[in-house]
């Protein structure tokens, strides 16, 4: 009796195809397809201008300085096109008003540059550009290139050449600065930010960005090089310009939400959740706790008032630490007493006069700790809010079901998601900044489906292709101006190249970046052995964060790689040759697929161990590990589907004692592979990786799933932002470049789910019904979208 005793039958499919369906939230009215314009490797523009620097000989060093152009005009054009960049950042300023700030990251030989319209800025009679240019120097973060500090301003018309960078520009370094270094280590982790900074307002020139402004005993400006798009012959400078490609990044005022500790003062009850002004007596000390709410990116803002030569100081902390060690476990995030506050932060030196401050760049905090020492005049706090800032995504992707819970977890992802993802994605926003492949590869799939906007996606595969080495491998991370090389984030980045050709319709760039692939591939074909396995390789090569893998790298044979990185290669094989012979060489193609048949079955042969039926991560079969198990479902060599099933069954409810256990990380890859195993039905009972991390109080996800996490916002947890719309909603691409659109929803034990995913075209919205015998499906997509169910 098969109905009993065989596989369970399927409920049966309806389809309703309803493409004027109305959707819920205006998604539909969001949904504008997203132009790819083109964006070259060399920017063949002849530039007329030449870089200007401070006039000091001390440009390599720290430094804000002021860089000011006064000029006349009879009546302002109606559209003034100019050029702008900087070594290492700038805000540009066009009579007193704020227009842009970069460059967005890149490196020397990549160095974005804006362009912006300063018309509508321009008045008749006296103007003036101003711009803040900073080099961080030796503080300086890793993902900040630098060669000398400098700034490069161009009218696009040749009829305005008087603004143009030149020897009548006027420059002054600016004494309020001082940086405030953060250690790169210490025993709260490992940083690579660049420094906060101490300003004092009474050394400040205020007002030097009005017209009108006395600059007389400023300093001319020193010349250098011609600049020079990348790619322009004999050109003679270190910065190779290119066009930026990102839009300018969001900045949106936000308030804190609450005071958590007040000690020598009591502010006002509503403070700062509203503006509301409060007074530190002279002589005296203060301090305030305030909480966000929830972690955030953006610029600190600070109003004050009187009290000259008072000290304010915030410092900027995503939990408070537990008293008790070991000191780096922080507890419920959301609870503050007996508590340490621990956090790096600025420095504000009052002049006596009304001021505002915010800091050149962003910073990242769920708590501020304000404290005030006031001298023999008070102070008077005004204000203290935020900026948001981070790269403009609009949320276009929706998840519904009967669960607050699952609606909890996609607001968390999203915002982790968010904070993350500035100029370039980022491991985190506190502690690094750093564009890692392997961190970036969920990234750019959240990207995709929960805003559907490729921009940052592309710059950052890019950025990282460009970062390969003569070995052939990419760099872990980009940009950097530290090299760190983990060979299997390299995968990772082929894997990511794969994801691009199979959800964006932009086989041109997946063209360009097929030289990177095979430099990648080539690196790791010199180290097969005769055996036909990975020999001991080079450099750092970390898999996951498992308490029992030494520093991150699983378990090996003495002298082969693990099972793990074996099925890395695999997949980077089979993902090369549907590039090579979608959008390049054919019989590359054919070569990769070769090799990936027999790493294949190298693999199986070595690796799967039959007394325990699944693969070990050493060859002599001591260790084993959720991942090699894993990625071999997703390689394809368990090629039964029952045999699939049973093997993913008993991975993802082995002990840690039995299996080395995935982090929150690797989850991405161990529901994948459970999805691919027929139990994609499963997910949405296996949650407990986050609501773990929501009941430790998190308003993003950790770097690990467990307490002594460092990070608490690592966006390659956001998966769920990805798997709750392409397994248990189910839709997903089903033909490169998202041509066609599959529907296979994973309901699990809800009876009802709705939801949207962006497209390249519009929004593919679902609502998935069921009852005891069938699905009833009714779906909507802009014309010319093929649904598969």
């Amino acid at each position: 009796m098969p109905g009993v005793l065989g596989r369970p039958r399927e409920p049966r499919l309806i389809e309703i195809n309803s493409r004027s369906m109305p959707s819920r939230r205006e998604f539909l009215a969001a949904a504008a397809s997203l132009p790819l314009p083109a964006v070259p490797r060399f920017d063949a523009k002849a530039w007329r201008t030449r870089w200007i620097h401070p006039p000091a000989g001390e440009s390599a060093g720290y430094g804000v300085y002021l860089f000011r152009k006064s000029f006349n005009l009879e009546s302002p054009p109606a559209s003034l096109m100019v050029r702008v960049s900087a070594d290492s950042r700038y805000e540009l300023r066009v009579n007193g008003v704020k227009l842009c700030w970069g460059p967005a990251r890149g490196t020397l030989d990549w160095l974005h540059y804006e362009t912006v319209d300063i018309a509508p800025h321009l008045r008749p009679g006296a103007n003036v550009i101003a711009a803040t240019v900073w080099n961080d120097g030796p503080y300086a973060a890793l993902s900040q290139f630098s060669h000398e500090t400098a700034f490069l301003l161009e009218a696009e018309s040749s009829g305005f050449d008087q603004i143009n960078a030149g020897p009548d520009w006027r420059c002054l370094r600016d004494a309020a600065y001082e940086a405030i270094p953060v250690p790169q280590r210490s025993q709260y982790g490992y940083f690579a930010i660049g420094p906060c900074e101490k300003f004092d307002a009474a050394k400040h020139p205020w007002g030097w960005e009005q017209p009108g402004f006395d600059d007389s005993a400023w300093l001319p400006v020193r010349m250098g090089y011609l600049a020079a798009g990348r790619g322009q012959r004999d050109a003679q400078t270190r910065w190779a310009l290119v066009p930026r490609e990102l839009p300018p990044m969001e900045e949106t005022p936000v308030r804190l939400a609450k005071v958590r500790r007040a000690e020598g003062v009591k502010p006002p009850e509503d403070f700062p959740a509203k503006p509301a002004a409060w007074t530190v007596p002279a002589n005296s000390k203060a301090i305030l706790l305030l909480d966000h709410g929830h972690l955030a990116t953006g610029f600190p803002v600070l109003s004050i008032d009187g009290g000259q030569g008072a000290r304010v100081s915030l410092r900027y902390s995503e939990g408070l630490f537990q008293s008790e060690k070991p000191r780096r476990v922080k507890g419920n995030r959301n609870e503050v007493e007996g508590k340490t506050f621990w956090g790096y932060g600025d420095v504000v030196v009052a002049d006596g006069r009304p001021r505002q401050w915010r800091p050149l760049y962003w910073r990242t905090w769920r708590y501020i700790e304000l404290a005030v020492e006031t001298g023999a005049a008070p102070l008077t706090i005004n204000d203290v809010s935020a900026v948001y800032t981070g790269y403009p995504f609009s949320l276009k992707a929706r998840f519904e079901s009967t669960s607050p819970e699952h609606a909890q977890i996609f607001e968390t992802g999203w915002r982790t998601a968010r904070l993350c993802a500035h100029e370039t994605y980022m491991d985190c926003p506190y502690y690094e900044q750093l564009q890692y492949a392997g961190d970036t590869r969920i990234q750019c799939l959240v990207t995709l489906f929960n805003s559907g906007d490729p921009r940052l996606v592309r710059a950052a595969i890019r950025l990282l292709e460009r970062s390969r080495t003569p070995d052939g491998i990419t760099l872990s991370r980009s940009p950097s101006t530290l090299p760190q090389f983990i060979p299997p984030f390299s995968l990772w980045w082929i894997c990511m190249v794969h994801d691009y050709w199979w959800y964006v319709p932009d086989p041109d760039f997946v063209r360009e970046m097929l030289p990177g692939v095979r430099s990648v591939l080539g690196f790791y074909q010199q180290f097969i052995g005769d055996d036909g396995l990975l020999a001991s390789m080079p450099y750092w090569n970390y898999v996951d964060w498992v308490p029992a893998w030494r520093n991150g790298t699983p378990p090996s044979s003495e002298d082969r790689m693990s099972a793990t990185i074996h099925m890395q290669l695999l997949l980077a094989l089979q993902a090369a040759a549907d590039l090579e012979a979608a959008t390049g060489d054919g019989t590359r193609a054919a070569e990769y697929r070769v090799l990936a048949l027999r790493l294949a079955v190298n693999i199986r042969s070595r690796f799967w161990k039959s007394g325990r039926r699944m693969f070990s991560e050493d060859l002599e079969g001591n260790r084993f590990s959720q991942h090699a198990n894993v990625l071999a479902v997703l390689a394809g060599l368990v090629e039964d589907a029952a045999a699939s099933k049973d093997l993913m069954e008993r991975t993802s409810s082995a002990p840690p004692s039995e299996l080395d256990p995935c982090s929150v990380y690797f989850r991405f890859y161990l529901d994948r592979a459970m999805a691919k195993a027929g139990l994609g039905d499963r997910y949405l009972e296996r949650l407990g990786t986050w609501q773990f991390m929501l009941s430790e109080g998190l308003t993003t996800w950790a770097e690990i799933d467990r307490p002594e996490t460092r990070s608490d916002c690592h966006a390659w947890g956001a998966s769920p932002n990805i798997e709750f719309l392409r397994t248990v909603l189910g839709v997903d691409s089903a033909a490169p470049g998202f041509s066609k659109v599959s529907i296979r929803p994973h309901l699990g034990p809800f009876k009802r789910l709705a939801g949207a995913v962006p497209h390249p075209k519009g929004i593919i919205s679902v609502e998935i019904e069921r009852t005891a015998t069938a699905y009833a499906i009714k779906h909507s997509a802009p014309p010319g979208v093929e649904i598969v169910l």
